[in-house]
């Protein structure tokens, strides 16, 4: 697959991690993405995929892209042969200046790009990407779309500063602490998390914690999972496993059985290090 990606320009940079490029053939038709500390924007360019969003909602078809504010449990992407892409990897608040609607409502429901920017801009902005010159010039596009629809938010600047706190301590930081920084009450606080993010800071600290410990873990060697509980500010070796079964429906040791396997039958791949197979 190809895969070609650059950091945006002030001030989509405070808003966003990165813009991307893919194509190619997925290394399988199903891919698991845990919930990370993150939002997603993809305009699709190819045949229409599908993503399933928890055990308890149907699968959906997606032929023009998706909005996926901050999840709190795992999606399924269930790809075509061939897939092409424009995205954007955003931060946990980044989506709230271009939804007309709390991103509470959009919290693991998925929705077409088309229900957030209205069906004939998103085909004339697919249009335009579809016959650029190439992936940079993709990116350059999709950019400048973000930058036109940029508005004033109220409580981003707050809702931003929060997150930036949870995501240094790696969610290790109580929630009393945050709301006498902020200044304001822990009610005020949730409210306005919920409304631009999708989640409580609560619930975004354990998204951080739980996305800071599977990064540190190296699937190439043995894991000692009591020492990763442990220096993951976890209570005990079972509430580790109950975190990873609640976030990935897997144990920690299936978990890295399904990550050694991705590595062992496409090493090297663009997507390794957070999608799962589940073919």
């Amino acid at each position: 697959m190809e895969y070609v990606s650059r950091a945006p320009r002030p001030p989509l940079d405070g808003l966003v991690d990165d813009i991307y490029y893919l194509e190619g053939a997925p290394p399988y038709a199903r891919l698991m993405l845990p919930p990370m500390p993150a939002a997603l924007l993809i305009v699709n360019l190819g045949a229409p995929f599908r993503i399933r969003a928890g055990t308890d909602i149907e699968t959906v078809e997606y032929a023009d892209g998706c909005v996926v504010t901050t999840p709190t449990r795992a999606l399924e992407f269930g790809y075509p042969r061939w897939t092409r892409s424009v995205g954007v990897h955003v931060k946990p608040w980044g989506l709230a200046p271009f939804l007309p609607m709390p991103a509470a409502e959009l919290c693991d429901r998925p929705v077409a790009v088309e229900q957030v920017w209205g069906r004939p801009a998103v085909a004339e902005l697919r249009d335009r990407l579809a016959t650029a010159g190439g992936p940079h010039e993709m990116l350059t596009l999709l950019e400048e779309e973000l930058m036109r629809r940029l508005r004033e938010t109220a409580g981003l600047g707050l809702v931003g500063r929060t997150s930036g706190v949870i995501a240094a301590s790696s969610g290790a930081v109580a929630i009393g602490d945050l709301r006498e920084a902020a200044g304001v009450s822990s009610t005020h606080l949730a409210q306005r998390f919920k409304e631009l993010v999708g989640v409580t800071p609560k619930r975004l600290a354990r998204t951080y914690r739980f996305a800071a410990t599977v990064f540190a873990i190296n699937p190439a060697v043995p894991v000692d999972w009591s020492d990763l509980a442990g220096g993951a500010g976890f209570f005990d070796q079972a509430h580790f496993g109950h975190e990873f079964r609640a976030f990935t429906g897997l144990t920690p040791t299936r978990y890295i059985d399904v990550r050694r396997r991705f590595l062992r039958e496409h090493p090297g791949s663009v997507l390794d290090g957070w999608p799962l197979p589940m073919d």
